[in-house]
């Protein structure tokens, strides 16, 4: 079965985003926020199993383009791509699936909202609490690089939770999907 829309009617990019495009919109999505998640990996490895000292764990980018991790803009830039991802896809999910893309959403609005305090900081040479360097409010207790595994964990889970549920449908989700992935989804 495929996506509905209006014959005659030229939709809109969100709303093709959300029918006929959202399968591939959201493995284009879900390939950009794995290729995050290696970097972040890398970076643990080479802290906590290679024992590199911190300054020179910068992942895979991060090795031939130093830097690269030391941008704000650039972690500004991932921060906002997945705040705008994760908002343009929210309307091709039903029910529980819904749900758990917007927890993963809410989580997000926070990262970013750290995020874009470290980039104003970087931005401005005024550094939160009198640090050296710029500084996000929940790293006032936790180290950047665990912080940040951890708010990729955070935001991830509910995204593989909200994803899975789409293409595992309950009947009367799967009824109200209008989207491109009513064509693999099983439901139950």
């Amino acid at each position: 079965m495929t996506a509905r829309i209006e014959v005659g009617k030229p939709a809109s990019l969100l709303g093709r985003l959300n029918t006929v495009h959202h399968r591939a919109a959201l493995n284009i999505f879900m390939i950009i926020v794995v290729a995050h998640w290696a970097e972040h990996i890398v970076q643990a490895v080479q802290i906590w199993v290679l024992h590199w000292p911190r300054p020179q764990a910068r992942g895979l980018l991060g090795m031939p383009f130093p830097w690269l991790i030391s941008s704000e803009w650039l972690h500004y830039g991932y921060a906002l791509l997945m705040l705008v991802g994760l908002v343009l896809l929210r309307q091709g999910f039903t029910g529980r699936a819904r749900t758990w893309w917007n927890i993963a959403l809410g989580i997000q609005v926070w990262h970013h909202f750290e995020h874009l305090l470290l980039l104003v900081q970087a931005l401005s040479g005024a550094y939160l609490m009198g640090r050296a360097v710029p500084t996000s409010l929940l790293q006032l207790v936790l180290p950047r690089v665990e912080l940040h595994l951890f708010y990729n964990a955070v935001v991830f889970v509910p995204m593989v939770v909200a994803m899975y549920l789409h293409l595992h449908p309950h009947r009367t989700e799967f009824v109200a999907m209008t989207c491109s992935c009513r064509e693999v989804a099983h439901a139950r």
